[in-house]
Protein backbone atom coordinates (compact mmCIF):
# COMPACT_ATOMS: atom_id res chain seq x y z
CA UNK A 1 0.00 0.00 0.00
CA UNK A 2 1.18 3.55 -0.61
CA UNK A 3 1.23 6.25 2.06
CA UNK A 4 -2.08 7.87 1.09
CA UNK A 5 -4.02 4.62 0.69
CA UNK A 6 -2.68 3.20 3.95
CA UNK A 7 -3.61 6.27 6.00
CA UNK A 8 -7.09 6.49 4.48
CA UNK A 9 -7.73 2.79 5.03
CA UNK A 10 -6.66 3.09 8.67
CA UNK A 11 -8.98 6.06 9.19
CA UNK A 12 -11.88 4.09 7.75
CA UNK A 13 -11.38 0.93 9.85
CA UNK A 14 -10.13 -1.08 6.88
CA UNK A 15 -7.27 -3.63 6.96
CA UNK A 16 -3.79 -2.33 6.16
CA UNK A 17 -0.43 -3.95 5.49
CA UNK A 18 0.79 -1.99 8.51
CA UNK A 19 -0.47 0.98 10.46
CA UNK A 20 0.87 4.40 9.39
CA UNK A 21 4.09 5.39 11.14
CA UNK A 22 3.63 9.13 11.61
CA UNK A 23 4.46 11.99 13.91
CA UNK A 24 1.29 14.02 13.79
CA UNK A 25 2.48 16.74 16.22
CA UNK A 26 5.74 18.51 15.20
CA UNK A 27 8.43 18.38 17.84
CA UNK A 28 9.03 21.15 20.37
CA UNK A 29 11.71 23.63 19.30
CA UNK A 30 13.59 22.76 22.51
CA UNK A 31 13.48 19.08 21.58
CA UNK A 32 14.92 19.69 18.12
CA UNK A 33 17.61 21.95 19.58
CA UNK A 34 18.62 19.18 21.97
CA UNK A 35 18.76 16.67 19.12
CA UNK A 36 20.96 18.98 17.04
CA UNK A 37 23.46 18.66 19.86
CA UNK A 38 23.11 14.87 19.78
CA UNK A 39 23.63 14.33 16.07
CA UNK A 40 20.52 15.49 14.22
CA UNK A 41 21.86 17.37 11.16
CA UNK A 42 21.34 21.11 11.61
CA UNK A 43 20.50 21.53 7.94
CA UNK A 44 17.15 19.85 8.69
CA UNK A 45 14.75 22.69 9.47
CA UNK A 46 11.24 21.93 8.20
CA UNK A 47 8.82 19.33 9.52
CA UNK A 48 8.88 17.55 6.15
CA UNK A 49 12.69 17.37 6.19
CA UNK A 50 12.75 15.91 9.70
CA UNK A 51 9.98 13.45 8.82
CA UNK A 52 12.08 12.24 5.87
CA UNK A 53 15.19 11.95 8.05
CA UNK A 54 13.40 9.65 10.49
CA UNK A 55 11.77 7.75 7.58
CA UNK A 56 8.28 8.55 8.82
CA UNK A 57 5.27 8.34 6.54
CA UNK A 58 4.86 11.90 5.19
CA UNK A 59 1.98 13.71 6.89
CA UNK A 60 1.61 17.28 5.61
CA UNK A 61 -0.58 19.73 7.49
CA UNK A 62 -2.19 22.89 6.12
CA UNK A 63 -3.51 25.11 8.93
CA UNK A 64 -5.66 27.88 7.48
CA UNK A 65 -5.65 30.79 9.91
CA UNK A 66 -8.39 33.44 10.09
CA UNK A 67 -5.72 36.08 10.78
CA UNK A 68 -4.19 38.33 8.16
CA UNK A 69 -0.39 38.35 7.87
CA UNK A 70 -0.15 41.73 9.58
CA UNK A 71 -2.15 40.59 12.65
CA UNK A 72 -0.31 40.61 15.99
CA UNK A 73 0.91 37.24 17.20
CA UNK A 74 -1.37 35.60 19.74
CA UNK A 75 0.60 35.35 23.02
CA UNK A 76 0.90 31.94 24.69
CA UNK A 77 -1.54 32.59 27.51
CA UNK A 78 -4.14 34.38 25.36
CA UNK A 79 -4.65 37.68 27.23
CA UNK A 80 -6.86 38.76 24.33
CA UNK A 81 -7.33 41.76 22.07
CA UNK A 82 -10.99 42.77 22.53
CA UNK A 83 -13.50 43.50 25.27
CA UNK A 84 -16.66 44.49 23.38
CA UNK A 85 -18.32 44.57 19.97
CA UNK A 86 -16.68 47.80 18.81
CA UNK A 87 -13.28 46.37 19.69
CA UNK A 88 -14.16 43.29 17.66
CA UNK A 89 -15.31 45.26 14.63
CA UNK A 90 -12.13 47.33 14.66
CA UNK A 91 -9.92 44.24 15.10
CA UNK A 92 -11.82 42.35 12.42
CA UNK A 93 -11.40 45.14 9.86
CA UNK A 94 -7.65 45.39 10.42
CA UNK A 95 -6.57 41.83 11.11
CA UNK A 96 -9.13 39.12 10.36
CA UNK A 97 -10.42 36.94 7.51
CA UNK A 98 -7.92 37.36 4.67
CA UNK A 99 -8.76 37.15 0.95
CA UNK A 100 -7.65 34.70 -0.35
CA UNK A 101 -7.85 32.53 2.73
CA UNK A 102 -4.25 31.27 2.42
CA UNK A 103 -1.11 31.46 0.33
CA UNK A 104 -1.77 29.23 -2.66
CA UNK A 105 1.95 28.96 -3.43
CA UNK A 106 2.49 27.21 -0.08
CA UNK A 107 0.70 24.17 -1.53
CA UNK A 108 2.81 23.93 -4.67
CA UNK A 109 3.39 20.28 -5.50
CA UNK A 110 0.93 18.94 -2.93
CA UNK A 111 -1.74 17.73 -5.40
CA UNK A 112 0.79 15.82 -7.49
CA UNK A 113 2.37 14.09 -4.49
CA UNK A 114 -1.05 13.27 -3.06
CA UNK A 115 -2.31 11.84 -6.34
CA UNK A 116 0.84 9.70 -6.52
CA UNK A 117 0.10 8.34 -3.04
CA UNK A 118 3.26 9.84 -1.52
CA UNK A 119 1.72 11.99 1.24
CA UNK A 120 -1.25 12.25 3.56
CA UNK A 121 -2.86 15.70 3.65
CA UNK A 122 -4.27 17.07 6.89
CA UNK A 123 -6.30 20.28 6.97
CA UNK A 124 -6.81 22.31 10.17
CA UNK A 125 -9.25 25.15 10.80
CA UNK A 126 -9.63 27.31 13.91
CA UNK A 127 -12.66 26.33 15.94
CA UNK A 128 -15.54 28.12 17.60
CA UNK A 129 -14.16 27.82 21.11
CA UNK A 130 -10.48 28.34 20.22
CA UNK A 131 -10.87 31.48 18.11
CA UNK A 132 -13.06 33.57 20.47
CA UNK A 133 -10.73 32.61 23.31
CA UNK A 134 -7.75 34.00 21.40
CA UNK A 135 -9.33 37.36 20.66
CA UNK A 136 -11.26 37.79 23.94
CA UNK A 137 -8.64 36.26 26.20
CA UNK A 138 -9.31 33.22 28.39
CA UNK A 139 -11.21 34.86 31.24
CA UNK A 140 -13.23 37.32 29.13
CA UNK A 141 -14.27 34.55 26.75
CA UNK A 142 -15.69 32.43 29.58
CA UNK A 143 -17.69 35.41 30.84
CA UNK A 144 -18.79 36.23 27.28
CA UNK A 145 -20.75 32.97 27.04
CA UNK A 146 -23.13 34.57 29.56
CA UNK A 147 -22.52 38.33 29.36
CA UNK A 148 -22.10 38.79 25.58
CA UNK A 149 -23.75 35.81 23.86
CA UNK A 150 -24.78 37.93 20.87
CA UNK A 151 -21.17 38.93 20.27
CA UNK A 152 -19.98 35.33 20.69
CA UNK A 153 -22.51 34.26 18.07
CA UNK A 154 -21.49 37.08 15.73
CA UNK A 155 -17.81 36.14 16.00
CA UNK A 156 -18.56 32.49 15.33
CA UNK A 157 -20.83 33.29 12.41
CA UNK A 158 -18.01 35.30 10.86
CA UNK A 159 -15.58 32.46 11.52
CA UNK A 160 -18.01 29.93 10.04
CA UNK A 161 -18.29 31.97 6.85
CA UNK A 162 -14.50 32.26 6.64
CA UNK A 163 -13.98 28.53 7.26
CA UNK A 164 -16.51 27.61 4.58
CA UNK A 165 -14.81 29.95 2.12
CA UNK A 166 -11.38 28.61 3.08
CA UNK A 167 -12.61 25.06 2.56
CA UNK A 168 -13.98 25.93 -0.86
CA UNK A 169 -10.68 27.57 -1.86
CA UNK A 170 -8.63 24.66 -0.51
CA UNK A 171 -10.70 22.11 -2.40
CA UNK A 172 -9.87 23.79 -5.71
CA UNK A 173 -6.23 22.85 -5.11
CA UNK A 174 -6.02 19.83 -2.78
CA UNK A 175 -8.12 17.06 -1.33
CA UNK A 176 -7.35 16.43 2.33
CA UNK A 177 -7.63 12.97 3.83
CA UNK A 178 -8.70 14.21 7.24
CA UNK A 179 -9.10 17.47 9.07
CA UNK A 180 -9.11 18.81 12.59
CA UNK A 181 -11.01 21.70 14.08
CA UNK A 182 -8.64 23.20 16.66
CA UNK A 183 -10.49 23.77 19.92
CA UNK A 184 -8.54 22.77 23.08
CA UNK A 185 -11.71 23.06 25.14
CA UNK A 186 -10.85 20.42 27.73
CA UNK A 187 -8.25 20.14 30.45
CA UNK A 188 -7.25 17.47 32.96
CA UNK A 189 -10.62 17.36 34.71
CA UNK A 190 -12.69 17.53 31.55
CA UNK A 191 -14.37 20.23 29.45
CA UNK A 192 -14.01 23.91 30.27
CA UNK A 193 -17.61 24.64 29.36
CA UNK A 194 -20.97 23.06 30.06
CA UNK A 195 -22.82 20.87 27.61
CA UNK A 196 -25.52 23.55 27.46
CA UNK A 197 -22.95 26.18 26.41
CA UNK A 198 -21.59 23.73 23.83
CA UNK A 199 -25.09 23.16 22.46
CA UNK A 200 -26.08 26.82 22.39
CA UNK A 201 -22.91 28.45 21.07
CA UNK A 202 -20.79 25.85 19.25
CA UNK A 203 -23.12 23.13 18.00
CA UNK A 204 -25.00 25.27 15.44
CA UNK A 205 -21.71 26.19 13.73
CA UNK A 206 -20.45 22.60 13.75
CA UNK A 207 -23.67 21.41 12.15
CA UNK A 208 -23.13 23.76 9.23
CA UNK A 209 -19.39 23.16 8.78
CA UNK A 210 -18.96 19.42 9.33
CA UNK A 211 -21.33 18.25 6.55
CA UNK A 212 -19.29 20.32 4.08
CA UNK A 213 -16.08 18.70 5.31
CA UNK A 214 -17.56 15.25 4.82
CA UNK A 215 -18.80 16.16 1.34
CA UNK A 216 -15.18 16.96 0.50
CA UNK A 217 -14.18 13.44 1.57
CA UNK A 218 -12.45 14.35 4.84
CA UNK A 219 -12.71 12.55 8.16
CA UNK A 220 -13.76 15.35 10.54
CA UNK A 221 -11.98 15.33 13.91
CA UNK A 222 -11.71 17.62 16.91
CA UNK A 223 -8.32 18.58 18.33
CA UNK A 224 -8.74 19.14 22.05
CA UNK A 225 -6.10 18.61 24.71
CA UNK A 226 -6.85 17.30 28.18
CA UNK A 227 -9.51 14.77 29.14
CA UNK A 228 -11.91 14.36 26.24
CA UNK A 229 -13.76 11.34 27.65
CA UNK A 230 -16.68 13.30 29.19
CA UNK A 231 -17.14 15.08 25.84
CA UNK A 232 -17.18 12.12 23.46
CA UNK A 233 -20.97 12.04 23.24
CA UNK A 234 -20.98 15.80 22.56
CA UNK A 235 -18.64 15.29 19.63
CA UNK A 236 -20.82 12.54 18.21
CA UNK A 237 -23.87 14.80 18.52
CA UNK A 238 -22.01 17.37 16.40
CA UNK A 239 -21.10 14.64 13.83
CA UNK A 240 -17.39 14.64 14.58
CA UNK A 241 -15.87 11.31 13.57
CA UNK A 242 -13.04 11.28 16.07
CA UNK A 243 -10.50 13.16 18.14
CA UNK A 244 -6.84 13.68 19.00
CA UNK A 245 -4.36 13.89 20.83
CA UNK A 246 -5.82 11.73 23.66
CA UNK A 247 -3.34 12.79 26.33
CA UNK A 248 -2.73 9.92 28.73
CA UNK A 249 -1.67 12.10 31.67
CA UNK A 250 -5.09 13.77 31.52
CA UNK A 251 -6.78 10.42 32.16
CA UNK A 252 -7.81 9.37 28.66
CA UNK A 253 -8.12 5.58 28.40
CA UNK A 254 -8.21 4.48 24.76
CA UNK A 255 -9.59 1.05 25.49
CA UNK A 256 -12.51 2.53 27.45
CA UNK A 257 -13.12 5.15 24.75
CA UNK A 258 -13.18 2.47 22.06
CA UNK A 259 -15.56 0.28 24.09
CA UNK A 260 -17.96 3.16 24.67
CA UNK A 261 -17.54 4.82 21.27
CA UNK A 262 -16.60 2.02 18.85
CA UNK A 263 -16.93 4.13 15.69
CA UNK A 264 -14.70 7.01 16.80
CA UNK A 265 -11.44 7.55 14.93
CA UNK A 266 -8.53 8.06 17.33
CA UNK A 267 -5.06 9.52 16.74
CA UNK A 268 -2.26 9.83 19.30
CA UNK A 269 -2.63 8.32 22.76
CA UNK A 270 0.96 7.17 23.44
CA UNK A 271 2.06 8.55 26.80
CA UNK A 272 4.96 10.89 26.04
CA UNK A 273 6.04 10.76 29.68
CA UNK A 274 7.39 7.21 29.29
CA UNK A 275 9.56 7.99 26.27
CA UNK A 276 12.65 8.58 28.41
CA UNK A 277 12.01 5.63 30.75
CA UNK A 278 13.58 2.89 28.64
CA UNK A 279 12.43 0.09 26.38
CA UNK A 280 10.48 -1.84 29.01
CA UNK A 281 8.29 1.16 29.87
CA UNK A 282 7.71 1.99 26.21
CA UNK A 283 6.82 -1.61 25.40
CA UNK A 284 4.33 -1.66 28.28
CA UNK A 285 2.65 1.43 26.84
CA UNK A 286 2.46 -0.12 23.36
CA UNK A 287 1.02 -3.31 24.84
CA UNK A 288 -1.67 -1.24 26.51
CA UNK A 289 -2.55 0.39 23.18
CA UNK A 290 -2.19 -2.73 21.04
CA UNK A 291 -5.78 -4.05 21.35
CA UNK A 292 -7.04 -0.75 19.90
CA UNK A 293 -4.34 -0.80 17.21
CA UNK A 294 -5.73 -4.07 15.85
CA UNK A 295 -9.32 -2.79 15.64
CA UNK A 296 -8.79 -0.16 12.95
CA UNK A 297 -9.76 3.48 13.12
CA UNK A 298 -6.70 4.22 15.26
CA UNK A 299 -3.34 5.71 14.29
CA UNK A 300 -0.91 5.49 17.21
CA UNK A 301 1.48 8.30 18.02
CA UNK A 302 2.78 10.54 20.77
CA UNK A 303 -0.09 12.06 22.74
CA UNK A 304 1.33 15.49 22.02
CA UNK A 305 4.70 16.87 21.00
CA UNK A 306 7.77 14.87 22.05
CA UNK A 307 9.21 16.75 25.06
CA UNK A 308 12.84 17.89 25.32
CA UNK A 309 13.49 15.38 28.11
CA UNK A 310 13.63 12.71 25.37
CA UNK A 311 17.08 12.18 23.86
CA UNK A 312 17.66 11.49 20.17
CA UNK A 313 18.64 7.91 21.04
CA UNK A 314 15.46 7.41 23.07
CA UNK A 315 13.37 8.80 20.22
CA UNK A 316 15.00 6.39 17.78
CA UNK A 317 14.09 3.55 20.14
CA UNK A 318 10.50 4.81 20.30
CA UNK A 319 10.30 4.83 16.48
CA UNK A 320 11.74 1.33 16.29
CA UNK A 321 9.06 0.06 18.67
CA UNK A 322 6.35 2.04 16.88
CA UNK A 323 7.28 0.36 13.59
CA UNK A 324 7.34 -3.05 15.26
CA UNK A 325 3.85 -2.69 16.74
CA UNK A 326 2.42 -1.06 13.60
CA UNK A 327 3.65 -4.02 11.56
CA UNK A 328 2.26 -6.54 14.08
CA UNK A 329 -1.11 -4.83 14.15
CA UNK A 330 -1.33 -4.76 10.35
CA UNK A 331 -0.62 -8.47 10.10
CA UNK A 332 -3.22 -9.27 12.75
CA UNK A 333 -5.83 -7.10 11.05
CA UNK A 334 -5.32 -8.96 7.78
CA UNK A 335 -5.91 -12.29 9.53
CA UNK A 336 -9.27 -11.25 10.95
Amino acid sequence: MNTTARFRAALHFKPVDRLPVVEWAPWWDETIERWYGEGLPRLLKTVAEIQDYFELDPLWQCWISPYKKEAPEVPKHCPGFIENRQDYLDFKKKYLFPHPAFDYESLAGWPQKHQAGEITIWLTLNGFYWFPREIFGVERQLYAFYDQPELMNEINQDLLEFNLRALQEFNTICKADFMTIAEDMSYRSGPMLSENAFDQVLLPAYRQLIPELKKAGMVAMMDTDGNVMPMMSWLEKAAFEGTLPLERMAGNDLQVIRQQHPNSVLIGGFNKMVMNKGEEAMRAEFENLYPVMTQGGYIPGVDHQTPPQVSLQEYRLFLSLLREYCNRAGKEMQLK
